[in-house]
């Protein structure tokens, strides 16, 4: 028997499947999904097996040597998908496929220096003599730390064979494991015995009244001295006894074991909900593959049809994938699946620890979970009989990785319904024009929501131009119209919700003197002021520097604030409405774990009058009590140099629109701008998304961007800036002279973040509407620079649909 194995060395030449023989005490074992450990020129690596066979055209094959998974982590759909994935997005099959895992399973390679039979000591430096004697031998880490000289020696010492290398590969995740208690003797036997030590143990008497009073059979050995006070002394005694036995069990990591889900009910549809989620039961119930759009504005109750459906589909003993973005992976949208659905809901996101999300992983792969609940990864989650997909948000730009492989999950999604022949439902009350796009074509199913479930009107939005503020005298960073309004809610005992889309203290900081502006030394990038630290730091490669008292270049003391970050915004309304108490939630208030959920309790709880925040408070959450929502900066996304700004602003100011007046309150959004004029401003304040669609589509056929043009980005970066721009300009040449006449080629031109991390990186972007040759073309040239790119430290990337060209 022979397998086909990709290996984990992720290179243009090796990106291939390699033949390896079988051992006979592994035939019966192995198959198609696991991972398995081979020989790989000198060193250990894992692999993929991806096929099996019986012939290979190499003659002289090497053999695996052991296995690192009991049974296939990858299904026969996940190992095709992995293959389409790898050709689409232009990455690595074992990329593809490391992708779809979650990070516990990703192995740990360390390498073992042992003496060898023939080995002698005199040549190699004596610092190395204890770690070498020793039976675990020395690690390449430890030989690393000496000097250049002794690290030769050892290298020689190698060559010469006197040494050895060992390599080790571990998994970085471990399954958890406790130990249980069992109790196998009839209640009167420890009766008996109970009796025998009531006056020469006393204390393991007081462990046997305990199992007698509350027959258990079995008890986790950690609980059972924590509810009777013994040591593991007086447990173990008991062990020898024979009055006990003793396991070690696996146990699951629950990030919600300590939660009461209450349980709900499905509810009453309206009219329109009935009509949309109609078709999609159809689809269910018949095994058909259909792409739906539900266009429903915020609190039109999408939710609901969502767990309806996924509701028929637990009916029929098949599986849910719901996918829903990181920042609204909310307390709230789990209480709903879990008051739903119960234990059979599995969660996957940022916030989990590692293991929590291995044993998440395991409980769907071991068919415990019938829905998965989680961000863009779970898309991959390893179900066999998928009955619906669901992505809500699904204009979220989080649906697309920014790394290799660079899928987005909407893709993915629609290709593994195709599989399981079942619907796929993208739901958002303002979806992606290339989405709406396609609904207006037919190729999605539109199903339209116009009206909130209880019949509550939108709420009413107005726009505030600052420039006005500013000529009537107030410098605040309220406007009158939303100071008036904030105060008006705490008079009330109502709450408000204040969006700003920048985390800090100020933006920059500059000298009025001379005009100097810190950067980052490594980035092409202003330093951002962080108050509570007092530093400057960079948000691209988190650089940090004391705040200066005077101006580096010509050592003015005038040096100044500006602009305005969320710390900014927390200080002004402490200090203004001293009696409301702020959350402000951002990357720096909710980095530790648990804080996400803590925060939104607490706003929930009613025990905050105003919840601050960045972009991450705009989705998903719903609160009666919120009738007030203050946009601070609205044109803060309108002007970067990105073609989807406009659609982005226009989503983002809809979406934190819809958190007010959700329930009985009524809501009014004020929307604070230095462009009031602007179609995508003045439109989110009417809710009017069909209309800002047809001015955004004008916008983009006249400018060539995709939904009428596919978009390409080739990103080029290396430490040396002259070296970058040639290998940009003959990539560009090298493109100009395959591609057809109808193809766009901008560039080559700096990114428009010129400097990251002391890299300089240059762009190319292609439009194209149909070039057949286009993957192969962009694969010749990632080939051509294959070796400049692993000696040389250049890095090509590609992206064959960007989501942002900054």
């Amino acid at each position: 028997m022979i397998a086909g194995v990709i290996v984990d060395v992720p290179a243009m030449g090796t990106d291939k499947t390699f033949d390896y023989r079988i051992p006979e005490h592994l035939e019966e074992v192995i198959s198609i999904g696991m991972r398995v450990v081979v020989p790989f020129g000198p060193r250990k690596l894992t692999g993929f097996v991806i096929a099996l066979k019986d012939t290979s055209e190499h003659n002289r094959l090497k053999k695996i040597e052991d296995i690192v998974d009991p049974s296939p982590i990858l299904n026969c759909e996940l190992i095709e998908l992995g293959k389409w994935i790898a050709e689409n997005t232009l990455c690595f099959l074992h990329s593809a496929y490391q992708s779809m895992l979650p990070a516990a399973m990703k192995m740990n390679y360390s390498k073992k220096i042992l003496l060898t039979d023939q080995a002698d000591l005199s040549g190699i430096p004596e610092v190395f003599h204890p770690g070498l004697l020793s039976e675990d031998g020395l690690t390449w880490d430890e030989v690393l730390k000496h000097e250049k000289a002794d690290v030769r020696k050892i290298q020689q010492a190698l060559s010469d064979g006197e040494l050895e290398v060992q390599y080790e590969i571990r998994s970085k995740g471990k399954k958890k494991k406790h130990k249980v208690i069992h109790i196998d003797l009839s209640s009167e036997a420890l009766a008996l015995s109970l009796e025998a030590m009531k006056k020469k143990a006393p204390k393991q008497a007081d462990v046997l009244k305990y199992v007698l009073d509350h027959g258990e059979e079995e008890i986790p050995t950690l609980k059972l001295m924590e509810e009777t006070g013994a040591s593991r002394a007086t447990v173990k005694s008991l062990i020898d006894k024979g009055l006990f036995k003793e396991t070690e069990e696996e146990v699951y990591r629950d990030p919600y074991k300590d939660r009461e889900f209450k349980h709900t009910e499905p509810l009453p549809l309206t009219e329109e909900q009935q009509q949309a989620i109609t078709p999609i039961l159809d689809d269910i119930e018949n095994r058909q593959h259909e792409t739906f759009l539900i266009h429903g504005v915020t609190g039109s109750g999408k939710t609901e049809i969502y767990l309806q459906s996924i509701e028929k589909v637990i009916q029929q003993g098949k599986d849910a994938i719901m996918l829903v973005p990181e920042i609204s992976l909310t307390p709230q949208m789990v209480h709903r699946f879990k008051g739903r659905f119960g234990s059979e809901v599995a969660v996957l996101h940022s916030g989990l620890s590692v293991g929590e999300k291995y044993d998440e992983w395991r409980k769907i792969q071991r068919k415990e979970a019938k829905v998965v609940v989680g961000a863009r990864s779970a898309i991959f989650a390893p179900f066999e009989n998928i009955g619906i997909i669901i992505i809500d948000e699904e204009h979220e730009s989080s649906y697309k990785q920014e790394e290799n492989p660079r899928y987005h999950a909407r893709n993915i999604a629609i290709e593994r319904g195709k599989f399981h022949q079942c619907p796929v439902v993208l739901g958002s009350a303002t979806p992606t024009l290339e989405s709406y796009a396609r609904a207006q074509k037919g190729v999605y199913t539109l199903c339209t929501l116009h009206e909130r479930v209880n019949q509550r009107e939108l709420p009413s939005a107005e726009v505030v131009d600052m420039r006005e503020e500013l000529r009537s005298g107030n410098r605040s960073l309220f406007s009158t119209s939303l100071f008036e309004r904030l105060k008006d809610r705490l008079e009330k005992g109502e709450q408000s919700v204040l969006l700003l889309n920048r985390r800090g203290y100020s933006t920059f900081v500059n000298c009025r003197d001379c005009g100097f502006v810190a950067q980052c030394p490594h980035c092409d990038i202003s330093l951002t002021y962080h108050k509570r630290s007092n530093v400057l730091k960079c948000h691209y490669c988190g650089h940090e520097a004391p705040h200066p008292s005077h101006c580096p270049e010509c050592s003015s003391e005038h040096i100044r604030f500006f602009g305005t970050g969320t710390q900014k915004v927390e200080e002004e309304l402490n200090r203004l409405l001293p009696e409301a108490s702020v959350i402000r939630m951002d990357v720096d208030t909710t980095s530790r774990k648990g804080m996400h959920e803590k925060l939104l309790n607490t706003f929930a709880e009613q025990k905050a009058d105003i919840l601050l925040g960045t972009q991450m408070i705009a989705k998903g959450l719903d609160f009666p009590n919120v009738t007030l929502v203050g946009v601070l900066a609205a044109d803060s996304m309108l002007h970067l140099p990105d073609f989807r700004s406009a659609e982005r602003t226009f989503q983002l100011l809809t979406q934190v629109g819809g958190r007010a007046g959700r329930h009985i309150l009524s809501g009014e959004v004020v929307i604070q701008t230095y462009t009031p004029e602007h179609y995508s401003i003045q439109l989110a304040q009417q809710h009017d998304f069909l209309t800002f669609y047809n001015k955004e589509m004008q916008m983009r056929k006249l400018h060539q961007y995709p939904p009428f043009y596919f978009l390409a980005l080739i990103t080029i970066s290396h430490e040396e800036l002259m070296y970058v721009v040639d290998i940009c300009e003959k990539v560009a040449a090298r493109l100009q002279e395959s591609l057809s006449s109808n193809a766009i080629i901008l560039g080559p031109v700096a990114s428009p973040i010129p400097r990251v991390k002391d890299r300089y990186r240059y762009q190319c972007v292609i439009k194209y509407k149909n070039e057949p040759n286009l993957k192969e073309i962009l694969n010749e040239i990632l080939v051509h620079y294959q070796k400049r790119m692993q000696q040389d430290q250049l890095t090509i990337s590609v992206d064959m649909h960007p989501q942002t060209i900054l």
